[in-house]
């Protein structure tokens, strides 16, 4: 059936940097902590001319070479190999400031004992454990941080956190080249208000990331400008990603729905999904591709969605988080390992029915009407609503 549908989750960002005047002072923040996304930094810094790891990364790495450094990169046991010698060796650098690195699950200082906050980190993706040194952080005494990143999910996750720790500034040192610039997380937490900043990662989740589909022809600035105007989803965001039970979907569907239908259809009065593909394909031509999921659909959506964010990013201050079975989140455990999407508990249409069919007949169906011409009877879906007289 497919697999997800992604997005451009980048569209997100004018939304939330144009709730904050744009910082006309262009220099670098003056902060205590500095965070770095290392895969991004890597990724984003050639090689150029060096041939060993001292000329290519701060002069302080022993000589190891490769001229090939993408291609190398594209090889996860290389990134593995790669990214734990550099760890190694950013440990060791003689510098009177704490320095704190990632190893595997665990981490290296300079001059530091405990590490329990730290370590040992289960956490699949350097984007929570990125929060996780920033908790530290703040924990530690600070309380003007920088993270270097380019991804956008570490950017959502960086404005839910300063609203979470109350730090005083957390800066993002975002994107590479004429692209790049500092984003103040702290002052658009602030514009946000404490309610939508905690409900941000579940509406960015529900909206499209990498675990979840985006809404067909529905990226994140018409999301955004929904949730505007749509304000009574947020309790629901906020409830959903805060690592409920399976059963709190029922509870908050209808403000779901209400929102989908929104996002297809802003002027519609419809309050279920279902309802508003009836009236967007029978009344207003819509093809199939521009309607909404139906609600079985959408049920399945927003597990997986609630699990990305009231589950994995809930849990992302937590070193160890322990992590329901995707199982009752959407996805299907397959028989030779890894998971596949349980995109529906429907059958599929090709099975339910022949031919999907609606007439256009307004006063009776007769001779021209395609129902009668396919030997099918006129449906809710057709513009007569089924009520025809044979």
């Amino acid at each position: 059936m497919g697999g997800l549908r992604t997005g451009t989750k980048s569209d997100l960002m004018p939304c939330l940097e144009n709730l904050v005047p744009v910082k006309e002072d262009l220099s670098t923040p003056k902060v205590q902590v500095n965070i770095l996304d290392g895969a991004a930094i890597i990724n984003m810094l050639r090689p150029g001319t060096a041939k060993t790891f001292q000329g290519y990364a701060t002069d302080v790495f022993v000589p190891y070479v490769t001229s090939q450094l993408q291609h190398f990169l594209r090889i996860n046991d290389n990134k593995t190999e790669l990214f734990s010698f550099l760890a190694s060796n950013v440990a060791d650098i003689d510098t009177n400031k704490h320095l704190i690195t990632t190893q595997g699950t665990g981490v290296l200082c300079s001059n530091r004992q405990d590490v329990s906050a730290l370590a040992p980190c289960t956490h699949e993706e350097a984007d929570t454990r990125i929060l996780l040194h920033l908790q530290d952080a703040v924990q530690q005494g600070y309380s003007k941080v920088s993270i270097r990143t380019v991804d956008t999910d570490v950017v959502v996750l960086a404005i839910a956190s300063a609203n979470r720790l109350n730090i005083s500034e957390l800066w993002i040192a975002f994107g590479a080249g004429k692209s790049f610039r500092f984003i103040a997380a702290h002052e658009i937490a602030k514009a946000l208000g404490p309610d939508r900043c905690v409900a941000l990662p579940m509406f960015y989740a529900f909206t499209g990331c990498d675990t979840v589909s985006c809404f067909g022809g529905r990226g994140k600035k018409t999301a955004w400008d929904t949730w505007t105007i749509y304000g009574d989803v947020t309790p629901a965001f906020c409830a959903l990603g805060a690592m409920p039970d399976p059963r709190a979907i029922d509870e908050w569907m209808q403000p779901l729905e209400r929102f989908v239908v929104l996002l297809y259809d802003r002027t519609s009065t419809e309050e279920g999904v279902n309802q508003a593909r009836k009236q967007l394909f029978s009344k207003k031509g819509r093809t199939i591709d521009g309607l909404p999921p139906t609600q079985a659909a959408l049920i399945q959506h927003t597990k997986r969605a609630v699990y990305q964010a009231g589950h994995c990013w809930a849990q992302m201050m937590t070193p160890a988080p322990e992590l329901p079975s995707p199982s009752e989140w959407g996805w299907n455990k397959k028989p030779g390992g890894g998971w596949s999407i349980t995109w529906t508990t429907l059958p599929e249409a090709s099975e339910a029915c022949r031919e999907l069919l609606r007439c256009g007949c307004k006063n009776g169906c007769r001779g021209r009407c395609k129902c009668q011409k396919a030997a099918l009877q006129c449906t809710a879906l057709c513009q007569c609503g089924g009520q025809c007289s044979e």
